[in-house]
């Protein structure tokens, strides 16, 4: 697929704002000639969803990727296959070469991240913000450690897209390992009644279910199944720790 037909294809409400103007004038070139097909509607496992909703989810994605990659100084070659990865099993790959060339872009540029998050919540409810937030955690690890300066980064952007900070510190703690982590996955203190707990493990797997997402296609609503499988793993890791059947 063509750069032309991916990026019409692609936009929705990311058109306008912040994202649209770091795309450049490439891109209102694209839509002068071809606006009518910017807001199409495909077909994903049966479900119906508008394709600009979901590709504005990835416009967003590349930019707010852009800004933790950079954050450390140095743009790591994992850093970049797991963003390759990531666009070839949600958007198939012939939009790996674009979405990579956009990438290398906004690389360049100097993003002013609290405007791109504010056009991001006015336009994403909190349930895809926090799958958004823990992409980026994801990039962050790609060379299986996350810096300082790329963990202060998080912190600014989940602050920038209005997740409240129990949220936030319950997707961090997703990338850790220990019992602690696990009891900030659930959002609960060690010292929680067994009963807290379970009650904190449904909570948060209704919070986290992989259907608040579905809207953007099966595959996006797949990457949410690895977020929602890090929740049983905390919940089975405390009861582990308890002795709880």
């Amino acid at each position: 697929m063509g750069y032309g037909k991916w990026i019409v294809g692609a936009l929705g409400w990311a058109i306008g704002g912040p994202i649209g103007a770091l795309l450049g004038l490439g891109l209102g070139a694209i839509i002068d000639g071809a606006i009518s097909g910017s807001m199409g509607v495909e077909t994903v496992d049966g479900d119906r969803i508008k394709v600009g909703q979901r590709n504005s989810f990835l416009l967003s994605l590349l930019v707010l990727s852009s800004a933790v990659m950079r954050a450390d100084g140095k743009v790591m070659r994992s850093e970049l296959e797991y963003v390759k990865d990531f666009v070839r099993r949600n958007f198939g790959p012939a939009a790996v070469p674009e979405a990579l060339n956009i990438l290398k872009d906004l690389l360049k540029k100097d993003l002013n991240i609290e405007e791109i998050a504010d056009q991001i919540v006015m336009n994403m409810p909190v349930s895809q913000r926090l799958q958004l937030l823990h992409y980026l955690c994801g990039i962050a690890q790609a060379d299986a450690v996350i810096s300082t300066a790329e963990m202060n980064i998080l912190h600014r952007i989940a602050s920038a897209l209005r997740i409240p900070k129990q949220d936030s510190d319950s997707v961090f703690a997703m990338f850790g390992g220990t019992v602690d982590d696990a009891y900030k996955v659930l959002e609960i203190e060690p010292s929680a009644t067994d009963e807290e707990v379970k009650k904190a493990y449904r909570r948060m797997a209704l919070k986290h279910h992989p259907d608040k997402v579905s809207t953007l296609g099966e595959d996006v609503r797949k990457a949410a199944e690895e977020k929602f499988k890090q929740i049983s793993m905390a919940y089975e890791k405390i009861k582990k720790e308890r002795g709880i059947n």
